[in-house]
């Protein structure tokens, strides 16, 4: 009997030219603040994109994005802030109240975020996955065609154990990963001095290792947790910012690579 993980019929999203998910192996590694700014710049570059929080026991994307909860009975969904269009279970009134919920809700809404929601016409989705490789990742990956994935890393060894294991499941499910991004690289003092609090070329060794683009390193800057606290992105905010510069540049290589590429047909079930 084969062990592979059961791919369902996929199907692409009506409208959306290409569907991204930025995933890590682990929390901690500022995946979602990760998500959030490239998204942002995506757009800043003149694309039409949507940002998907996936993570449905942890949502952060409202409190990045300066946004609360709604009532879903009268509040259109997805909505839209910073020129993106944005859907999170942090919107919805369970969230203020602790969830409790088995994988099969939880890839019960990562499904109906993903085809229930009426995203229009999009360049890009944008999924920001929650840590591990449970069953919003798997839902995902099975019920609609991504075009790939970023897998986010800080540059320690014990980072990129659980970082490997992201890349591996997304090789599992037949989801191209696009490169890997290096996170909290290096922090550059007032003195103009380059400091590799994490160590560094973690995220460069992964990619190297696994046959994948380095799509580029992240500097550390207090600004982005004070942005991200605020409710706008660092992007934003700084545009000047090295890091931000960063994003600019790692969001350009992440779309060539996006558009170099055709997207994956639709699978076969695979039987156990």
């Amino acid at each position: 009997m084969s062990m592979q993980p059961q791919v369902a019929q996929q199907r692409p999203l009506p409208g959306i030219r290409h569907v991204l998910a930025v995933a890590s192996g682990k929390g901690g590694v500022g995946k979602s603040t990760v998500a959030a700014n490239l998204a942002l710049t995506l757009t800043q570059q003149g694309h039409r994109v949507g940002l998907m929080d996936a993570d449905i026991f942890g949502p952060s994307v409202p409190m990045m994005m300066g946004l609360g909860l709604v009532d879903p009975q009268t509040t259109a969904f997805p909505i839209e802030k910073y020129g993106m269009k944005l859907m999170s279970m942090g919107f919805l009134p369970d969230a203020s109240r602790g969830i409790l919920f088995r994988g099969p809700m939880v890839a019960k809404y990562v499904t109906l975020f993903l085809t229930q929601i009426d995203w229009g016409t999009l360049d890009l989705l944008v999924i920001d996955m929650p840590p591990g490789t449970g069953d919003a990742q798997l839902s995902l990956c099975q019920s609609v065609v991504v075009s790939g994935a970023v897998i986010v890393t800080t540059p320690q060894d014990v980072s990129l154990i659980d970082a490997r294991k992201a890349l591996n499941m997304f090789g599992e499910m037949r989801v191209p990963v696009l490169g890997t991004i290096e996170n909290m690289s290096y922090f550059v003092g007032e003195d103009g001095k380059r400091y590799e609090i994490f160590r560094h070329g973690g995220g460069r060794k992964l990619a190297e290792e696994s046959g994948v683009s380095f799509l580029g390193e992240l500097p550390i800057d207090p600004r982005v947790a004070e942005c991200g606290d605020s409710g706008e992105p660092m992007v934003r905010r700084y545009p000047d910012a090295l890091v931000s510069k960063a994003y600019h540049e790692i969001a350009a290589a992440l779309w060539k690579q996006l558009e170099s590429q055709s997207a994956p047909a639709p699978l076969p079930q695979v039987e156990l």
